[in-house]
């Protein structure tokens, strides 16, 4: 991943997810009681706030006029 990809426009160090184990630019740093750093990406951490553990392209068919049942 080039420096000309990077979203924001204050650039952080390319670092590894440790959730997805994906290289993002756009992370969270977290910092655990026995000072160990931890990166977590926006994707995971929205997807853990939200409350479940749903795949990146879920999508609900209800929405498309397919109701399941």
């Amino acid at each position: 991943m080039t420096q000309e990809k990077l979203h924001n426009k204050n650039p952080k160090p390319i670092e590894r997810c440790s959730e997805c184990d994906r290289e993002v630019d756009t992370y969270y740093t977290f910092l655990s009681p026995t000072n160990e750093t931890r990166f977590v990406c926006w994707e995971c951490q929205m997807r853990e706030e939200k409350g479940f553990n749903a795949k990146r392209n879920f999508s609900r068919s209800s929405r498309w006029g397919r109701i399941p049942r």
